[in-house]
């Protein structure tokens, strides 16, 4: 079974650039402090790196 990660919105992306609200609705987010659960890949990963600033992610071996 592969890791998963716990990924929260936490940081509202109100004057972010567009790219990075796709990024979080790509993450499965809809809401702020909403949380959700994706496996650990390294596009998951890209994506997470990505938005940073706005989340908070906890789980997965640290690499």
């Amino acid at each position: 079974m592969s890791d998963r990660l716990r990924i929260t919105w936490k940081r509202s992306f109100i004057g972010q650039r567009e790219d990075h609200r796709r990024t979080i609705r790509a993450l499965g987010l809809h809401r702020l402090g909403q949380t959700v659960e994706q496996d650990d890949s390294p596009s998951i990963r890209g994506m997470v790196y990505k938005v940073r600033h706005l989340v908070v992610v906890e789980g997965g071996s640290e690499k």
